[in-house]
């Protein structure tokens, strides 16, 4: 039976560990989350796991990432469900802080991550990796972690991230995790939750269409054309918009020359589901895979 973690809400108990930790020769590991955690966040405990000698784990709804209008209100919260399955891998410790604790009512720093974080999500969500950049900055410098995981679901966030861990000389490794799928190919993501039985066929069709569109670039198709392929089978799937379906360069996300594949590609997608399957309110999606 694995042990319960420690549960730290305060920077000084939480720094106390740590030190505690460090005095004692330990390496650290962090996998920040939002909490609403299924076995895609637990796997990359288990890839920290095998790096480092104990494990810190975050539970944040960061309300800086989130738009007007977005589900910041309504975001899954299940903390103790939370707790529980990090305790199932062995997860050491657990770190839920206090939103005025984060943001209190004197902050007013900002961080802008540039190259990288351009374009693509950011066509949509405008301040979305500003978010993510002061949440990550202010997490990584409290954990101090020597290495921490991030998904490549989120493939332009863990490049950002790169980006900026990069950029500020933070003495911190950035390991990429694969992306966690259901039996079915479905990318794991906590807005799951939101579908009932047909959103989520539905849902399961992201994959699909994702994977033919990167088959056709291989065949040697324009890039810019099976991208449209895509974006057309996804409306005539019944999902509601098509934010974007965009092939960028692996690393630096820029474009490819030409319109083909040169260099090792990435096909990143974002489009909205409806929830029911047919109408009525939509999950936002994301998605990439290797062209």
């Amino acid at each position: 039976m694995t042990e319960a973690p420690i549960i730290v809400r305060t920077q000084r108990d939480l720094r106390g560990q740590i030190w505690d930790w460090r005095g004692g020769g330990e390496t650290i590991g962090f996998v920040p989350t939002m909490g609403a955690l299924h076995t895609g966040h637990l796997s990359l405990i288990t890839l920290a796991q095998k790096h480092v000698s104990k494990t810190v784990a975050s539970i944040f709804v960061n309300p800086t990432q989130f738009a007007p209008g977005e589900d910041f209100e309504s975001y899954p919260r299940t903390e103790d469900e939370d707790i529980a399955k990090l305790a199932s891998v062995g997860c050491d410790l657990v770190y839920i802080p206090d939103p005025k604790s984060m943001y209190n009512a004197h902050h007013a720093t900002s961080i802008k991550v540039g190259g990288v974080a351009d374009g693509l999500e950011t066509d949509h969500r405008p301040t979305f990796f500003e978010g993510v950049a002061l949440i990550v900055t202010k997490l990584l410098n409290r954990v101090a972690p020597d290495m921490a995981v991030f998904g490549e679901k989120d493939y332009q966030q863990l490049a950002t991230i790169r980006r900026l861990v990069e950029d500020l000389d933070m003495p911190i490794k950035i390991i990429g995790a694969p992306i966690a799928r259901d039996e079915h190919g479905l990318a794991l993501s906590s807005r799951n939750k939101y579908f009932n039985a047909d959103g989520l066929a539905l849902a399961r069709e992201v994959n699909v269409i994702m994977f033919e569109c990167a088959k056709k670039m291989r065949g040697g198709m324009n890039v810019d054309d099976a991208a449209d392929d895509a974006a057309k089978a996804f409306l005539a799937a019944g999902f509601k918009d098509v934010d974007s379906v965009k092939v960028r360069s692996e690393n630096s996300l820029t474009l490819l020359e030409g319109g083909v594949l040169n260099k090792p590609a990435r096909l990143l997608l974002a489009v909205h589901c409806p929830r029911d399957g047919r109408n009525g309110e939509t999950v936002r999606l994301i998605d990439n895979c290797e062209v």
